[in-house]
């Protein structure tokens, strides 16, 4: 009886042990439910035979020269960065100044 009533008024075992077993219960148990959650996205994302088959037609290796005939046919010295309107500008009228400037240099 006197064990019982000096282990009621130890703060240690009154607040500790359960805030410890609230911490790491809590731990097992939401390992448990993240479980659940990637288990039912990987069911989700399997994908159908044919499709699977199709996908996988897709992934031939890359031939370098071929990327390169590619690259090599594109017009890229006649590219152009545009700036886009910043969020305090009006973006009509930067619109506006940018197809003036864009005619006057043609």
């Amino acid at each position: 009886m006197f064990n019982l009533k000096l282990l009621q008024k130890n703060k240690t075992i009154k607040y500790g042990v359960p805030m410890l077993l609230l911490v790491v219960g809590g731990s097992f148990g939401l390992r448990e439910f993240t479980q659940i959650r990637y288990d039912s996205q990987k069911i989700k994302r399997k994908l159908d035979p044919s499709l699977e088959a199709r996908v996988n037609l897709e992934k031939q290796p890359v031939m370098l020269e071929e990327e390169y005939q590619k690259l090599k046919d594109l017009k890229l010295d006649e590219w152009k960065n545009i700036r886009g309107p910043r969020p305090w500008e009006d973006s009509r009228e930067y619109q506006e100044q940018q197809r003036t400037t864009k005619n006057i240099k043609d």
